[in-house]
């Protein structure tokens, strides 16, 4: 009995023995040297793992900076220009500084201007949703409202109004990861640059079809009617199937094109109320004033 216990115990150390053996060998023989400049990098970055950058993690996104001799093309959105001039430090390179943007909605077709024409009794999806139905009002460009924008969003800059039913987005917390413009199916979620104290001047619409059949489709749909064209003075707005786009880099932000849009689609954020200009009523000097019965 003894004996068989001790060989047992022998066997088992004999094994042991090898596969730690084998172990060492493949571990040397198998050894991937990593660059000690990603883990450096890798700590200054915000560790959101959001992707933003094109990469599936901060990890490989330092990957990617350690291992790319021109970095002036890679840009950590949550992090911003501050964080890319500590790696571009640490690297020994040059980085591309980039004026910081934010996510907007193109669409502002809530429940009160976009009536619903049909009930969608499925899975509470947009990427569902727009793979089997063309939503439930008659505007097969807008919001289907079932918030993937919401959920995709790891930073709670994004909420759905119970009103309107559509996201809203709080600029504050947004970082600009672009995660929202992935998730939503019908690419309204547009990222525009955060000008000073946040203006924007931008189409929320995102309706192709012609003047008539949008305004029945929502109330605040582009008519495609070209006015704010017409008067923009620097060129930013173009007609493309119907439907205007105001360039944010050719963009003066004047807001001569707000006022002139007929259905109220283009949205001006963060500007003070316009000015009234009070009008002086001119004095005709060659009317004699009327002399009351005292001056008789």
């Amino acid at each position: 009995m003894t004996e068989s216990v001790l060989y047992s115990v022998l066997l088992l150390t004999s094994l042991g023995g090898i596969a730690a053996a084998v172990l060492y060998f493949v571990s040397k023989k198998f050894y991937v040297y990593e660059n000690p400049l990603i883990a450096e990098v890798e700590d200054i970055l915000p560790a959101a793992n959001c992707a933003g950058c094109g990469s599936p993690g901060c990890k490989s996104f330092a990957e990617k900076l350690v291992n790319t001799e021109d970095i002036s093309d890679l840009f950590c959105p949550v992090g911003g220009n501050d964080v890319m001039k500590l790696v571009a430090e640490i690297l020994n390179k040059s980085v591309a500084e980039k004026d910081p943007t934010v996510a907007v909605m193109r669409c502002q077709g809530g429940c009160d201007v976009r009536p619903k024409t049909t009930e969608y009794q499925g899975p509470k999806s947009c990427a569902i949703s727009a793979m089997i139905t063309s939503g439930e009002t008659d505007c097969q460009y807008g919001c289907l409202g079932d918030g993937d924008c919401v959920i995709a969003c790891k930073f709670d800059a994004m909420y759905m109004d119970e009103k309107t039913g559509l996201p809203v987005i709080i600029t504050d917390k947004c970082t600009s990861c672009g995660v929202c413009v992935e998730a939503c199916p019908r690419d309204i979620i547009e990222m525009r640059p955060k000008n000073k104290r946040d203006l924007k001047i931008f189409v929320s619409c995102m309706n192709e079809e012609k003047g008539g059949i949008a305004k029945r489709a929502c109330e605040v749909a582009c008519i495609g009617c070209s006015k704010c064209d017409d008067i923009c003075p620097k060129d930013a707005i173009t007609m493309v199937n119907n439907l205007a786009y105001i360039d944010p880099v050719l963009c003066t932000l004047c807001r001569k094109c707000v006022p002139v849009c007929p259905t109220h689609s283009i949205i001006e954020t963060n500007f003070p109320p316009p000015k009234v200009k009070k009008v002086k009523k001119k004095v005709n000097e060659n009317v004699e004033p009327v002399k009351s019965e005292a001056d008789a």
